[in-house]
C-alpha cells in the first residue's frame, strides 16, 4: 500500500512537471518581465538566506547518519559538536570580514545543531538513520551534483543579466553549453527543498493533525518561498525553480521507496 501511494505521488508530480515545463517553456520571459523586482525585500531575504537552513540540516543529517553507527550513545554526538564548532568559526569569520552570509550561516550551524543535540542527547541515533541517510543522499545528488553539473553545461543567462531587448534569452529546453552563465536550474531552490524528506517523518509519526498540518505548511511553504524569491529578484526563471523543485521531489520519493520502506 505504501509503495502504491508513493508511485501515485510520483506520477502526479511528473504530470504537473510536464504541464508546467511546457507552459514555462513558452512564457518564461513574460513571467519574469511581469514579476521581477530587484528591490523586493522578501525576495532579497530569500536570496541572502534561503540556503542557510538547508546547510544546517545537511550538517545534522550527516552527523546523525555517521554517528548512528557508533554504539556508544554519547560518542554518537561528537560530529554534531564539530558542526557547532564549525558554526562558531563561520560566525567569527563573518564578524571579522563583515560578511552577513557567513554570520547567518554560522548562527544557523550553531543554533539548529545545538537544539538537536540537546533534545536527542539521551537518544540512540540509530532510530534516525534512515531519514538522515535520505537527507544526506538528497544533498549529494541534487544541490551538489545534479544541479551544479546541469548549470555548467546548460549555460543559460539569468534574467537580470540579459542584454537590452532580451536578445540573448533562451528557453529552458535549449542548452547553450559552457558559457559562464548558471541560471538553469536553481541551486537556491534545491537547498530550499532540503527539508522535504522530513515530511516522511511527519507522515509516519503519531502527531496530531494540527501539528502535522503546521509542519507540512512550514516545510512546503519554505521551499516555495525560496523558489519564488529567486524569480522575483531576477536570479532565475520560473522553469529554473520548477526543475529544481521537481528534482528534489522525485529524488526524495525514490529514496523513500529505496531506503525508508526497506527493512535495513
Amino acid at each position: 500500500m505504501e509503495l502504491s501511494k508513493s508511485i501515485k505521488l510520483l506520477i502526479i508530480v511528473l504530470l504537473i512537471w510536464i504541464v508546467l515545463a511546457i507552459l514555462f517553456g513558452i512564457y518564461d520571459l513574460e513571467i519574469s518581465i511581469a514579476l521581477v523586482n530587484g528591490q523586493s525585500s522578501w525576495g532579497n531575504f530569500g536570496a541572502d538566506y534561503g540556503e542557510v537552513p538547508g546547510y544546517a540540516l545537511i550538517a545534522i543529517a550527516l552527523a546523525t547518519w555517521l554517528g548512528s553507527y557508533i554504539k556508544n550513545i554519547k560518542k554518537q554526538k561528537i560530529l554534531i559538536i564539530l558542526a557547532v564548532i564549525t558554526g562558531v568559526i563561520y560566525f567569527l569569520l563573518g564578524i571579522f570580514d563583515n560578511d552577513n552570509t557567513d554570520i547567518s550561516l554560522g548562527i544557523s550551524l550553531i543554533i539548529l545543531p545545538l537544539i538537536y543535540l540537546i533534545t536527542t542527547w539521551n537518544t540512540d541515533w540509530i532510530r534516525y538513520r534512515k531519514i538522515a541517510s535520505i537527507i544526506s543522499i538528497l544533498a549529494l545528488i541534487n544541490p551538489l551534483l545534479l544541479v551544479q553539473l546541469i548549470k555548467v553545461f546548460w549555460g543559460r543567462v539569468r534574467f537580470r543579466d540579459l542584454a537590452i531587448g532580451y536578445t540573448n534569452f533562451t528557453p529552458w529546453f535549449i542548452p547553450r553549453g559552457i558559457t559562464g552563465n548558471f541560471s538553469f536550474p536553481s541551486g537556491h531552490t534545491a537547498m530550499g527543498w532540503m527539508f522535504l524528506p522530513l515530511l516522511i517523518s511527519v507522515k509516519n509519526k503519531e502527531f496530531k493533525l494540527p501539528l502535522k498540518l503546521t509542519l507540512f505548511i512550514g516545510i512546503v511553504g519554505w521551499g516555495m518561498f525560496v523558489a519564488m524569491s529567486r524569480v522575483i529578484v531576477g536570479a532565475h526563471y520560473a522553469s529554473d525553480v520548477l526543475f529544481s523543485s521537481a528534482f528534489a521531489t522525485v529524488i526524495t520519493n525514490l529514496l523513500y521507496r529505496k531506503i525508508y520502506l526497506r527493512n535495513i
